[in-house]
């Protein structure tokens, strides 16, 4: 699985971290560190954390090989 963050959309919520701890956390107030690669048993956690950011800027590659945000049907 990978996972791509669009910092420049992320407001720092800070959902993700709260849901997905082991694959997202907080530096600092504002900055988001995440990792690109999770392990597959974090899965669930993580497409729950993408489909909770309020500015869906979480993209989970997707078993069609297929990057699309969370919530959306690839086109």
């Amino acid at each position: 699985m990978r996972v791509v963050v669009d910092l420049s959309r992320c407001q720092g919520y800070a959902q993700c971290a709260f849901l997905a701890p082991d694959a997202f956390r907080m530096h600092g107030e504002e900055a988001l560190m995440y990792a690109p690669n999770p392990d597959d048993a974090q899965r669930e956690q993580v497409l729950r954390a993408a489909a909770a950011c309020p500015l869906q800027a979480i993209l989970v590659d997707r078993p069609e090989g297929r990057d699309a945000p969370v919530g959306t049907s690839p086109s």
